[in-house]
């Protein structure tokens, strides 16, 4: 293999793809980058064999062939190249080995074969439909913070993607919860999404998605099958397997019967949240609110600091009420309305609440209260 390749594409797309790449691998292949020059273009294909990503940019390929090379310190060295370099791949014949050369720069790095190279994407996917990046970015970055990090529950490490009726529309909807909060989003479901089985994209994979869809004006193409997505924008081809197991029925958990309601401008609430609970402690994190007609109470009592508390007016006529909730999940859900105010709807001490966004019909979110 001989090719040539600007610094700048080189470093974009070795950005994309060695972050699959875990640090400790105990299969040494994994640790690799493929790297594969054909027809005018340079292949770079990275997986953990959960989660694969392989994009394609041009290049000058003098000679065709392919190798795999250590993804993070290649990655390192191309990042400390200086700008507007032009790097060369050239293959020892032996194929142990490849010499990385850049301008007076030289570097020799260990190889494996490229056949050994593991390849996740076989299969059939049944569904196939395109959306605007932004309207994914969106639904992801309206659920991702409630995916839960524990993972005996293994089923909710994830966002769950899935087409339902509502009110007589279809709407392709995002759910992701831990038990203690839950993030809902819908759009309405893309042409082709019709009939697509429910997913649960792992946390990783949405991870890696995000950074993908950065570009609002690209477009998306999924295709889905019972156990892995693909998902292609601009050159990037993402492949993830999904986790196996199924999402728990989430609309049990929306409350309906929730009449109390309340109105609070977000900016001021969030920032009284974020004050008073600084002296809460690491393990409770309990925000209590104290509601009454016109105005809230936020207090923090935290026996081994002190006691914090701060006043708001709000909009609410309902009968006083004592709450507690943990404050690092009111900023969380806070940070995700767009609007200027946010709409609580309450039912007593030790029930779910309901959290709107009056400015995105789109979106909802449930909170477990905490005693307090």
């Amino acid at each position: 293999m001989r090719v040539t390749i600007e610094r700048s594409n080189l470093l974009k797309s070795l950005s994309h793809v060695h972050r699959v790449v875990e640090r400790r691998n105990t299969i040494p292949i994994l640790s690799n980058v493929l790297i594969r020059a054909e027809g005018g273009e340079l292949q770079f294909k990275a997986t953990d064999l959960d989660l694969e990503i392989f994009e394609t940019v041009p290049a000058v390929v003098e000679q065709a062939g392919g190798t795999t090379v250590p993804a993070h310190m290649l990655h390192d060295i191309v990042r400390k190249l200086p700008d507007g370099s032009e790097v060369m791949f050239s293959g020892e014949p032996d194929g142990n080995s490849i010499k990385v050369n850049a301008g007076r720069s030289k570097f020799t790095l260990q190889c494996l074969p490229d056949n050994d190279f593991p390849d996740i994407t076989a299969g059939e996917f049944t569904h196939t439909f395109r959306m605007p990046a932004s309207v994914l970015r969106g639904l992801i970055e309206h659920t991702q913070f409630a995916i839960s990090t524990e993972e005996t529950r293994y089923y909710l490490n994830g966002i769950y993607f899935h087409t339902i009726d509502d009110d007589g529309t279809l709407v392709l909807r995002a759910v992701a919860t831990d038990g203690h909060r839950l993030a809902r989003a819908q759009i309405e479901a893309p042409t082709g999404s019709e009939g697509m089985p429910g997913i649960i994209v792992p946390r990783k994979a949405v991870g890696e998605i995000q950074r993908l869809v950065e570009d609002p004006e690209a477009t998306v193409s999924v295709e889905v099958s019972e156990s892995k997505l693909r998902l292609t924008v601009d050159g990037v081809v993402l492949t993830t397997k999904l986790i196996d197991g199924t999402f728990p029925d989430y609309n049990r958990v929306i409350p309906l019967g929730n009449d109390k309601e309340l109105r609070i401008d977000r900016g001021s609430f969030s920032s009284a949240v974020d004050r008073v609970s600084t002296i809460s402690s690491e393990r409770g994190r309990a925000v209590k609110l104290s509601i009454e007609p016109g105005q809230i109470t936020l207090s923090v009592n935290n026996p081994e600091s002190g006691s914090a508390s701060e006043e708001l007016a709000v909009d609410y006529d309902s009968d006083p009420l004592e709450i507690g909730f943990n404050s690092r999940y009111l900023l969380d859900i806070a940070g995700q309305l767009q609007g200027s105010e946010a709409i609580f709807m309450l039912s007593d001490p030790g029930s779910p609440t309901l959290v709107r966004d009056p400015s995105d019909e789109s979106t909802l979110f449930v909170l477990m209260p905490m005693r307090v």
